[in-house]
């Protein structure tokens, strides 16, 4: 069973608890009941509530919620599916045990200071993804290849960087480390709103022919949807590759074993998440995520070693 909440009024006292500025990205049962072999295994009779914190347009963390709905429903867990605006909301979330789980997280460079902040209130439950790393872009057609190429250039782009959301690792490293790195405070302003705005601009731009530079991220399928090309950044200014990480909950793989064995067990490979991604956003949809799931585990049968394929 899975419940789906109204989030606005808790997400606001998440805010009001923490005393911040939106500023940065039931018990179990046996423990054999996750299984163990590449076949699949059977759901077993696992008991308890889990709320998996999620931001809908993030969509790795989307994409990796919905599997793990699928995954602790067949456990037997029922699932709560918390949408929430800001990671520092996730971070404070975890660490108050008003959320369960952050489904995606990235916690070695893009989140570390949430995990400073946090850390000791944080269970790290495994990485399922390695090749993550945050990312400018612009137009295949637009003549400059580097970060460092924008200096100079301001004009080419009206002096703006259209960014995502203010609260995201990726804003943050932006403001922090490429602006200065690469002396572009004065002729540019780093504009941010969503990433579901951020990529309308981008859509309109390209269909105009016009020049834009935003901030991406992979993986994300918006960079094979879009006729985008990476900017190379020289001075590694935005950090270098990391893992994506499923976060729990102080006391998490205590409370849900059978859930923690699970989630450990899950690796995905460039293929297979970027196969996930695109069903659950694009293929399948808003609304139709559980068929989109269902595809993904037909298609991928194999795809990780604790995989649940009956209902508990």
């Amino acid at each position: 069973m899975t419940v789906r909440r109204n989030t606005t009024t808790k997400a606001l006292a998440l805010v009001m608890a923490a005393g911040l500025t939106l500023a940065a990205c039931g018990e179990g049962g046996s423990d054999d009941s996750a299984g163990g072999d590449s076949g699949g295994s059977e759901g077993g009779g696992a008991e308890g509530t889990i709320t998996l914190g999620f931001i809908p347009s993030w969509t790795d963390g989307l994409s990796t919620a919905y599997l793990l709905e699928d995954q602790l429903t067949k456990l037997g867990y029922e699932v709560e599916m918390e949408e929430l605006t800001e990671a520092a909301l996730l971070y404070t979330g975890l660490a108050e045990g008003d959320v369960d789980m952050y489904p995606s997280a990235w916690p070695e460079v893009t989140h570390a200071q949430y995990m400073e902040e946090y850390g000791d209130q944080i269970e790290d439950l495994g990485a399922y993804y390695d090749n993550a790393k945050l990312t400018f872009a612009v137009p295949t057609y637009t003549e400059i290849d580097s970060i460092a190429e924008l200096t100079g250039n301001a004009d080419m782009f009206d002096g703006q960087i259209i960014g995502i959301e203010p609260g995201a690792g990726l804003t943050a490293a932006t403001q922090d480390s490429v602006m200065p790195t690469y002396e572009l405070d004065g002729d540019y302003e780093l504009v941010t709103s969503s990433t579901s705005a951020m990529l309308t601009e981008l859509e309109s731009a390209i269909n105009d022919e016009e020049d834009i530079v935003v901030t991406l991220w992979q993986p994300f399928w918006a960079n094979s949807a879009f006729d985008v090309k990476t900017l190379e950044d020289p001075e590694g200014a935005l950090g270098e590759a990391e893992a994506l990480h499923f976060l729990g909950t102080e006391g998490f793989s205590e409370e849900f074993p059978e859930a923690a064995e699970l989630i450990a067990g899950i690796q995905l490979d460039d293929e297979q998440y970027g196969a996930l991604e695109d069903m659950v956003v694009n293929e399948y949809g808003e609304g139709q995520e559980a068929e989109a799931i269902d595809a993904f585990l037909e298609e991928y049968p194999d795809a990780f070693d604790t995989i649940v394929t009956e209902e508990g």
